[in-house]
């Protein structure tokens, strides 16, 4: 009984507070200072006991213990879809898709030549990248994919349909394949469009406001830019793959931190956890050592003006914060694996020490049994 009436005289202040915060908006005080309304209510109202009563653990059902150990889920960034906005005149899309560790380009140059749907050339002095355009044309943009060795495509004005023909064609070239949700799901989307530099001279960024791409109309290497921007493109993606495996290992040792923390046995053995080493070793690797994240490549050295295209797109897709980052991962992950392997080591050597303690221990017991025996004899 007595309960009913302090709650409802609990709600009656609450009903009070609100007032009160009404009063406060009128006379433009700030309301993030909680102890201004406190320390109205409690002179006006005098009912400290009954706040007490409702903002006891117990009323609000609140735990004393600390919760587990939550991991920040890494934030998908938003992306544009093929589906986003209908397209205007003059505006077209560029996709690009990771699908596997790398191309054998030699074979696909060759594929690509049986098909004969696609005039296919190399890059001018990049061994590493196929540029390959439409024989067929659809409308006056023309159709255009770049095939980079490590295991990318980027595709320019192509539809959705023919671009889900060539990824399916591209499996036979492939070495260590991507699963299609992870290809679709960490794939980048963007348009593109052409400026008049007659009539914007003071076009300055390879982005627009809108989040295009835009691109000279009288650029005499219309290739290499575009090469250009797919180059950075190819980088985001594929540091998408790498993000999306480093998110996967942390979801599956998350439960170790809470063992760590509870005192509970590590139930991983340590062929397990040598395994964990050895996966953080290989994202390090093709993050920092085989892939182009933390320098620009050597092809745009003896360009300036391409040089610049590139770091602007890389500047647009985060490629250095997002990779800083990720190396910040890896080195808290490698700290906790390398934690588990000395501990588990421990406990070897600990258990080796027990076994030398009982072999010991039979051996004097057996010495005085003999000892013993002789001298009862």
């Amino acid at each position: 009984m007595n309960i009913g009436k302090s709650v409802s005289f609990c709600v009656i202040n609450v009903l009070k507070c609100n007032r009160q915060f009404s009063q406060l908006n009128k006379w433009k005080l700030s309301l993030l200072d909680k102890t201004v309304l406190v320390s109205i209510a409690h002179s006006k109202y005098n009912f400290s006991n009954t706040t007490s009563l409702c903002t006891s653990p117990k009323a609000l059902n609140i735990h004393d213990t600390v919760s587990s150990i939550q991991v920040k889920k890494r934030l998908v960034r938003k992306k544009k879809t093929l589906e986003e906005e209908e397209k205007k005149p003059g505006i077209y899309n560029v996709v690009a898709f990771a699908t596997a560790e790398e191309y054998n380009l030699e074979n696909l140059f060759n594929g690509l030549e049986k098909q004969n749907l696609y005039d296919v050339k190399k890059i001018e002095n990049n061994s590493d990248v196929l540029h390959a355009t439409a024989k067929y044309k659809v409308d006056k943009e023309q159709r255009e994919i770049f095939f980079f060795r490590d295991g990318s495509v980027v595709f320019w004005n192509i539809t959705d349909l023919e671009s889900s023909n060539v990824l399916k064609f591209l499996r036979q070239f492939e070495e260590d394949s991507y699963s299609e949700r992870l290809v679709q799901s960490e794939s980048e989307v963007m348009n593109y469009k052409y400026f008049d530099p007659k009539s914007q001279t003071s076009q300055l960024s390879c982005v627009d406001k809108d989040g295009d791409f835009v691109l000279p109309l009288t650029e005499t290497n219309l290739i290499l830019q575009k090469f250009t921007f797919s180059n950075a493109m190819m980088l985001s993606v594929k540091l998408g793959i790498w993000e999306s495996s480093l998110e996967k290992f942390i979801d599956e040792i998350e439960f170790v931190t809470n063992d760590l923390k509870n005192g509970k046995t590590i139930k991983l053995s340590r062929q397990d956890v040598l395994k964990k080493h050895g996966e953080l070793f290989v994202l390090r690797h093709y993050l920092n050592l085989s892939s182009d994240v933390l320098d620009t490549p050597d092809f745009y050295w003896d360009n300036e003006k391409l040089e610049n295209l590139y770091n602007q797109v890389c500047s647009y897709f985060c490629i250095n914060k997002r990779t800083k980052v990720m190396n910040e991962k890896i080195n808290h992950c490698v700290a906790l694996i390398e934690l588990l392997s000395s501990h588990l080591g421990d406990k070897h050597h600990i258990r080796l020490e027990w076994m030398i303690i009982a072999l010991i221990t039979v051996e004097v017991v057996f010495e005085t049994i003999h000892y013993i025996d002789r001298y009862m004899s």
